[in-house]
């Protein structure tokens, strides 16, 4: 494994001064991962400890956690060792044992990171693992962004220094080392896909093709310097910012697929939700950014939405629930959660102007509540005719995304007040009237 100083050192993964966490399982890879850079820690300039993390999914699971503590009690090196339980996970969220145990692991990883006691995370992928996962994003219907297989650094934490190297390579230095390591024999369970792409379809592969790994290895890199160039094409300023929320123009879908399907990754990145994101999710969006009309949506993988609102599509990471709100009318500044805080005050009817909303809250019947929309509201637009508060809102083009979260003063289904919108004419202030209320919102 002589390159793999080289390859850190080129793909610039570790800086001096940084302590690396390396994911140890106690197979041969991570084994030997722990070992190499323990070894070169000085050449390196870093601090080495080991993460073992128990997932529960097998009987033998504690002996491995005990071969882990003990070679590493034998080693000098410190070790934090966790337990997740992957089948109770998966089975709460509806996941498979493998995306519930990585969610798991990536789950402790990212802890660690942030309470400082890592900088970064060391992982065993190699060659081999490289091949496969190329294989299973093209299987899967992944475009040039998943061909190319995994970075050396991802989310500038997780680094893979064995990335190039091969299984053979690994072997060559335990032994060379007397490096002990334990099997998983899960490894062998082909109802797991990664497990059935190693041991049927790889296997197969290499009988017919010797240098498959390799092969498929130099295709990612070849891969890798396309999408590279490609990306730095894009004109991406017109992605609209703001939180958890992205919004794309429509206009980008005139352009050809290569541009538009990178746009869409990059406001999912901006989100943080580029996982299990496949072709097929693309071409659904596209359906609903050029066929859909105006308030359409459609949900994507782990709780990712994406909203037709007039000339733009919205990216959100979470659906999240209206929440309640049941306030009587008074004047006080309460918060209305994901728009904004909302003040009534009393002022002098001579000190109106056309930035803020005023209405009459004599007018305002005696039981009305602030909360938010119902089925069957309707509302009198200033200057006369009832419509429904949903056709209204459209009208006022105020993105579905934002509707359930709207307070409105209403007594039964009659709405008097839209905070920040607009006042019904059932409570407008009339000439001669001293003092009124003023209602603002805070976004």
């Amino acid at each position: 494994m002589e390159q793999v100083l080289d390859f850190i050192k080129a793909n610039k993964l570790i800086k001096p001064g940084e302590v690396i966490g390396v994911g140890v399982s106690g197979g041969v890879d991570s084994m030997s991962l722990l070992h190499f850079l323990y070894e070169n820690k000085q050449a390196l300039d870093i601090d080495v400890v080991a993460i073992h993390i128990n997932h529960s999914i097998r009987e033998t699971s504690d002996d491995d956690a005990s071969f882990v503590l003990q070679k590493c009690r034998e080693m000098g090196i410190r070790v934090y060792k966790f337990t997740i339980d992957a089948p109770k996970l998966a089975k709460e969220k509806n996941l498979s044992i493998e995306t519930a145990a990585r969610d798991g692991r990536y789950g402790v990883f990212e802890a660690l990171v942030k309470k400082d006691i890592v900088d970064k995370v060391a992982l065993a992928h190699h060659q081999s693992d490289q091949a496969e996962t190329i294989l299973m994003h093209i299987l899967r219907g992944a475009g040039l962004a998943g061909a190319r297989g995994m970075e050396p650094m991802r989310d500038k934490i997780y680094i893979r220094p064995l990335l190039t190297t091969s299984k053979n390579e690994i072997f060559k230095y335990a032994a060379e080392n007397n490096i002990e390591y334990v099997e998983d024999e899960t490894n062998y369970d082909t109802s797991y896909t990664r497990n059935y792409l190693r041991s049927v379809v790889m296997k197969d592969i290499l009988k017919k093709w010797p240098n498959a790994v390799e092969a498929i290895n130099n295709f990612a890199k070849a891969v890798a310097e396309d999408d590279e160039y490609i990306k730095s094409r894009l004109y991406t300023n017109s992605l609209i910012v703001d939180d958890k929320i992205v919004q794309m123009p429509c206009s980008y879908f005139f352009e050809s697929s290569a541009i538009y399907s990178r746009i869409i990754f990059q406001a999912l990145a901006l989100i943080g939700a580029k996982k299990d994101i496949e072709r097929k999710h693309i071409e659904i969006i596209k359906e609903l950014a050029v066929s859909m009309e105006n308030g359409k949506k459609v949900r994507l993988p782990n709780d990712v939405t994406v909203s037709k609102e007039y000339d733009f599509l919205t990216f959100e990471n979470k659906y999240v629930e209206k929440p309640k709100l049941m306030l009587p009318l008074r004047c006080e500044t309460f918060e209305a959660e994901n728009y904004g805080d909302v003040t009534v005050k009393r002022v002098n009817s001579d000190k109106m102007n056309e930035n803020n909303l005023y209405f009459d809250f004599r007018k305002v019947p005696k039981n009305a509540r602030w909360r938010y929309r119902e089925d069957g509201d309707i509302f009198e637009k200033f200057g006369g005719g009832t419509k429904k508060l949903k056709s209204f809102l459209i009208d006022k083009k105020v993105p579905a995304r934002i509707r359930d979260f709207i307070p409105v003063l209403a007594s039964d289904n009659e709405v008097y007040v839209i905070a920040g919108i607009a006042i019904s004419e059932k409570v407008r202030v009339d000439d001669g009237v001293k003092t009124c209320y003023m209602v603002t919102v805070e976004k």
